[in-house]
């Protein structure tokens, strides 16, 4: 099934880090987007084998969240690495057209490379030569650093521009509840449990599964409005009913029974 494509003008993106494991045998551990509040939550596991053989070694997911809908937009699977978060940048920036988006991460290393690469274009001067290669001024990277002492504990958070000006709000809050619940739903993410996901494939659905009930068929309390002026009745919504994607939330049949094309018409 084959997501539905994201439009937006500028968007912002946090890219977070959240590890989260679980039990392999031993103890392992067309809709117009917000323009300000996207996010990135990566869940990991570890599994119990050598890093080559099939389904075994460590997997990783990468999401991206639009926090004002508190849609999950981008979902990719595999090892940690710059391939991984490329490849879920890369997605995100074919559903939104390659428009300019502001994206807030933390403190590593690859995001700066990656974005760069993602969002590069030629600028022509009527010189000779290969035109240069140049990010648009309106996309933007603010990173928001954690340091800590020896024993964990948050000493101070350093807010650092790396593209373009810095973003107002770059906080983690809402991907850290999405982490929360990927957590409470999903026996597989709870550490030090005696549930499996002996193979990519199964942690793969499991994943993918509660995001479509994130998205589509549990409503949000931050996202209800007001059904009359004056009166205490609010209409609950989904994040694909804030989005515009449906009208209602979906049930479980209607996820089994609607036919979605996987390629283009």
């Amino acid at each position: 099934m084959k997501p539905c494509r994201l439009h937006s003008s500028t968007a912002s993106v946090i890219l977070s880090w959240n590890a989260t494991w679980y039990k392999h045998c031993s103890h392992a551990g067309s809709a117009s987007l917000d323009r300000r509040n996207r996010r990135i939550l990566v869940l990991r596991a570890k599994k119990n084998g050598s890093s080559e053989e099939a389904d075994a070694g460590e997997r990783w997911g990468c999401l991206v969240q639009d926090r004002s809908s508190r849609f999950i937009a981008t979902c990719a699977t595999g090892r940690i690495g710059d391939d991984l978060v490329e490849r879920a940048v890369t997605l995100t920036v074919a559903r939104t057209h390659g428009r300019a988006l502001t994206w807030c991460s933390d403190g590593w290393r690859g995001y700066p490379a990656i974005l760069t690469q993602a969002y590069r274009q030629p600028v022509h001067t009527g010189r000779r030569g290969r035109p240069a290669l140049v990010v648009p001024a309106d996309v933007r990277l603010t990173q928001s650093i954690k340091h800590r002492d020896e024993h964990g504990k948050l000493l101070s958070v350093e807010i650092r521009a790396v593209l373009g000006e810095v973003v107002s709000e770059p906080g983690t809050v809402h991907i850290e509840r999405v982490n929360g619940t990927l957590r409470d739903r999903l026996n597989a993410l709870t550490r030090k449990t005696h549930a499996f996901a002996k193979r990519d494939a199964t942690w793969d659905a499991l994943v993918f599964l509660q995001l479509f009930e994130h998205n589509w068929r549990r409503s949000h309390h931050a996202l209800r409005l007001p059904m009359l002026p004056g009166h205490q009745r609010y209409q609950p919504r989904t994040p694909a009913m804030a989005l515009g994607l449906t009208q209602h939330p979906w049930s479980w049949v209607t996820f089994l029974t609607t036919s979605l094309y996987a390629t283009p018409k």
